[in-house]
């Protein structure tokens, strides 16, 4: 088995070994990950932070030991908290590093940081707060930053920046937590979850107080929220059917 780690800003992750395939999710500078399948140009890798599959390009990602994997797993994250910082290398060459980036493997890298970071699980008070640093985001499928994000990538960073491992999927995401029977039980930093005309569920956001909802659609933007769905003043109709609402934390 081998192992690597993005040594690089924003990374994406493809569903085929080929650059115009669809774009799935990325890796972000200092995620590491184990490479299941390596080919001449390509490789099919595991991410070790939610266990997501894709292909990687070769150039885009250093190898590392058995050994190295294991350590950064056994080690606290530590996340980059800034909308974009640098990180240095010994020749003083300068790399961008987006909102959520893991500096565990700093070291590994031979790379200086000097930004913001968090190392530890935040209240559930600082979730709508983390992700207003993605308001105005692009809609970006498979997006993770605030460069482009999609809806269940803007949930997944805004827990994990917080201290709370949650899956890329929202389908997955819904698998999680305490259902709740009414908007009005639930609180800032819950759950939404919305599904399609065949109840699969597509599409989820992070509430906030007073039936506000935050989440990806088109760009990352607030809507009102009331027990059909998501509500639409621009174009005075209901975007999102309402499926179910989640405390995960």
């Amino acid at each position: 088995m081998q192992y690597g780690i993005c040594n690089l800003g924003i990374v994406p992750v493809r569903l085929e070994p080929s650059d115009p395939s669809e774009m799935v999710t990325q890796a972000l500078y200092g995620e590491y990950f184990k490479v299941l399948q390596q080919r001449k140009k390509w490789s099919r890798v595991r991410l070790a932070f939610d266990k997501y599959e894709g292909w990687i390009d070769n150039k885009q990602y250093k190898e590392i030991s058995e050994s190295h994997y294991k350590s950064l797993l056994d080690s606290k994250a530590r996340l980059s908290t800034d909308l974009v910082e640098y990180v240095s290398d010994e020749k003083n060459n300068l790399y961008p590093v987006p909102l959520g980036s893991e500096l565990t493997g700093l070291k590994l890298l031979g790379h200086n940081y000097e930004g913001n970071y968090s190392n530890d699980k935040k209240e559930k008070s600082n979730i709508v707060q983390t992700a207003f640093l993605y308001l105005n985001a692009p809609y970006l499928w498979g997006g993770k930053t605030p460069f482009g994000i999609d809806c269940s990538g803007l949930t997944q960073m805004v827990y994990k920046i917080n201290g709370k491992s949650i899956p890329r999927d929202a389908k997955d995401q819904a698998q999680l937590g305490d259902v709740l029977s009414f908007i009005e039980e639930s609180s800032p930093g819950d759950l939404a979850f919305f599904d399609n005309a065949e109840g699969r569920i597509t599409h989820v956001g992070l509430i906030m107080k007073d039936n506000y909802i935050l989440h990806a659609h088109g760009e990352v933007r607030i809507d009102r929220l009331d027990q059909t769905g998501i509500f639409n003043k621009e174009k005075n109709t209901h975007t999102h059917k309402l499926r179910v609402i989640k405390k995960i934390m």
